[in-house]
């Protein structure tokens, strides 16, 4: 059914290319439904894939810095080990694998800590806490690569546009398949963004100063987050010429828009 489905929206469509944004993250509830994890991370990835190269059309598929431990201490490259210690990471990376070997017309980009202005994120829930007078103690020992979700999408439709140039040659497209890092410049802590965040709401910058920063071992969780997920994002802009803002950046203006929506 799922092929089928699939299959008839490719046919409708006929896609110059197509961009797989779909999958199960919720993090924690996934050691809990390992199954459904990963007919979405990778089974669905699979098919996805599979109908797309049998029409000779390219996939961008989206990815996560889970696949990696969190143990190194410098930013991850895309050829570093992938050892992922949840068993979201671990779909991802079998998602990842299954694309690849379904198409050789692949990228996939792995991006980290996506936040944005609508649904439920780090930002809206950290925002809305802040507004209803909740404590705020905020995990200071975990790092990574902060990415406003509109940056990330401008990102791939300028990877896509550059992939289905009609006047790129075979040769130089044969060039781009692989795997990238796409994230947020720069390396941030959820403390450090939560108080960015604070700060560039004008009506709870004076909350910025009352963050409480704490360990990780003092805030649990179902699955175990990495301690340092930092992407290195230099092939993308060697292959791509393209650079995400700095978190800094995303983040102030994702405020900004939640705060004129609100006023």
């Amino acid at each position: 059914c799922e092929v089928r489905t699939i299959e008839r929206a490719l046919a409708d469509g006929k896609p110059d290319i197509v961009i797989n944004t779909a999958g199960y993250t919720n993090v924690d509830l996934a050691e809990d439904e390992p199954d459904r994890a990963m007919a979405l991370n990778c089974d669905g990835a699979r098919l996805l894939a599979q109908s797309a190269a049998r029409r000779g059309i390219p996939i961008l598929h989206l990815s996560t810095d889970y696949v990696f431990s969190g143990s190194s201490v410098r930013p991850y490259i895309e050829t570093d080990p992938a050892n992922p210690v949840t068993h979201y990471g671990r779909t991802k990376l079998d998602g990842e694998r299954a694309v690849q070997e379904a198409n050789s017309k692949h990228i996939i980009l792995r991006t980290s800590w996506v936040y944005s202005p609508f649904g439920r994120n780090f930002v809206t829930s950290l925002l809305q806490r802040a507004r209803d007078g909740a404590p705020m103690r905020i995990v200071s020992d975990q790092y990574g690569s902060p990415t406003y979700a509109p940056d990330l999408a401008d990102a791939i439709f300028a990877i896509a546009s550059q992939v289905t140039n009609a006047e790129a040659s075979e040769a130089s497209k044969q060039d781009v398949w692989g795997v990238y890092h796409a994230a947020g410049s720069g390396r941030a802590s959820w403390y450090d963004m939560a108080r960015h965040a604070l700060f560039a709401s004008p009506d709870l910058k004076h909350l910025a100063d009352a963050v409480e920063a704490i360990p990780a071992a003092s805030y649990q969780t179902r699955a175990p987050r990495p301690a340092c997920s930092e992407l290195d994002c230099s092939k993308l802009a060697q292959k791509f010429k393209l650079q995400l803002p700095d978190w800094t950046s995303g983040l102030t203006r994702c405020v900004a828009r939640i705060c004129a929506e609100k006023s």
